[in-house]
C-alpha cells in the first residue's frame, strides 16, 4: 500500500494572484526620519526623545520605543535633559523650536525635506505681501507645522473643491497656495485648477509641493487597480498617504479597497471570490509587514505574486550633521 493511500486527502489550495504595487512603503524623508533617532541612540544612548511620532506607523514607533526612544506629545513632557530631543518627519510649527531653544534642549529636526520645502515657500510668499492658501487636511501635524510657520491669520486652509470653490479673500490680486505632501494628486490638481481659474494671477510652487513617493504610490496603485478584485494597502489609519491609496485605488476601478495595519486585520471573508488581489503600502510602512501580508495570503492560498513597477526610486537625504559626526572621546 502506497503512503497516499494512508494518508487523508489535503484540501486544494485556491489559486490567488497577487499583484505587488511598485514603488511601495518607505520614501527617502521616513527612511531619513527613522534613521535619526537609531543614529540618535547609538551616538547619544537612551533615551532620546521624540515629539510625536517619528512617523505614522505603530510598528515603527514601537520598534524604536524597544531601542530606547520616548515619544511624546508636546514638549513639557520631557524633563530637563541633555539628551536629544527629535521633531518628527511631518514638521513643527516654529513655536516648537523656539520653546526647546528656551529650555537649552538639544533638538534634532527630522523634518522631511521636501516638508521644509513647502515651509520655504509659505515663509517667502508671506514676506512678499501675499496672503496664503494651503490645500489640506485640518488636523494633520503637516498641516499644523506649515501653518505654524506664519502668525496667524497668515494661512488659510482648503480642504476640497466646494471649499475652493466658495473661498471669498479679502485680496485676489495678492494670493499663493501650497499644498500638504501627501495628498491625493488628482483631488489636488481639481483644487488647483478650481483656483486658478477662480484667480487667474494667483501664485504657486515651482514645483508641485506633492511629494515623489506619494505620487508615485498612487501611479502604481492606478497601474493594478482595475486588475484585482482587493487592493490591500499596508499602513496607519492616521497616515494620510496611506488613506489616499485606499481612495485613489477604489476611483480607479478597484471593486473593494482596504487599510490594514498588520497581516492579522486581513478579513478574509473578502477574499472568498477573489481572483487577483493587489498589495501596496503607504510611505511610513516598512516591507517587513508587506512581506507578512503575503506570508498570510500563501498560508491560505496558491499564491504567484508578480511585482508591478510603474517607477524606480533612488532618493535619499543626508540625515543632520550632529549625527554623521563621530562622538567625542
Amino acid at each position: 500500500m502506497s503512503p497516499s493511500d494512508t494518508e487523508p486527502d489535503r484540501p486544494q489550495r485556491r489559486a490567488l494572484k497577487v499583484l505587488l504595487a511598485a514603488p511601495r512603503g518607505f520614501c527617502a524623508g521616513v527612511d531619513r526620519a527613522i534613521q535619526i533617532v537609531e543614529l540618535a541612540l547609538a551616538k547619544f544612548g537612551a533615551p532620546v526623545y521624540v515629539r510625536h511620532e517619528i512617523v505614522h506607523n505603530r510598528y515603527v514607533v514601537e520598534s524604536l520605543k524597544a531601542k530606547g526612544a520616548v515619544f511624546v506629545e508636546e514638549l513639557d513632557e520631557i524633563p530637563d535633559t541633555t539628551q536629544p530631543v527629535i521633531f518628527s518627519a511631518h514638521g513643527v510649527p516654529k513655536s516648537v523650536p523656539r520653546a526647546a531653544k528656551s529650555r537649552n534642549m538639544f533638538a534634532i529636526d527630522a523634518t522631511c525635506p521636501l516638508v521644509f520645502k513647502v515651509h520655504t515657500e509659505a515663509t517667502r510668499h508671506f514676506a512678499e505681501g501675499r496672503k496664503i492658501l494651503l490645500i489640506g487636511h485640518a488636523g494633520h501635524p503637516e498641516v499644523e507645522g506649515t501653518t505654524g510657520q506664519l502668525p496667524p491669520g497668515a494661512v488659510t486652509l482648503i480642504e476640497s473643491a466646494a471649499h475652493a470653490e466658495a473661498i471669498a479673500p479679502d485680496d485676489v490680486s495678492q494670493l499663493a497656495y501650497v499644498t500638504q505632501t501627501t495628498l491625493s494628486v488628482d483631488d489636488t490638481a481639481e483644487i488647483v485648477a478650481i483656483l486658478k481659474r477662480r484667480f487667474p494671477n494667483i501664485v504657486g510652487p515651482h514645483k508641485e509641493d506633492i511629494c515623489y513617493a506619494t505620487t508615485n504610490r498612487q501611479a502604481a496603485v492606478k497601474a493594478i487597480a482595475g486588475k484585482v478584485d482587493l487592493t490591500i494597502v499596508v499602513g496607519a489609519p492616521n497616515s494620510s498617504n496611506s488613506l489616499r491609496l485606499v481612495e485613489v485605488a477604489e476611483r480607479s476601478g478597484c471593486p473593494k479597497a482596504i487599510l490594514i495595519q498588520r497581516a492579522a486585520e486581513i478579513p478574509w471573508d473578502l477574499l472568498d471570490s477573489a481572483g487577483a488581489v493587489g498589495v501596496t503600502a503607504g510611505a511610513s510602512a516598512p516591507e517587513t509587514l508587506v512581506d507578512e501580508v503575503l506570508d498570510a495570503l500563501a498560508q491560505r492560498f496558491e499564491i504567484t505574486v508578480e511585482q508591478v513597477t510603474t517607477a524606480n526610486e533612488r532618493i535619499a537625504f543626508n540625515v543632520p550633521r550632529e549625527l554623521r559626526e563621530p562622538a567625542e572621546a
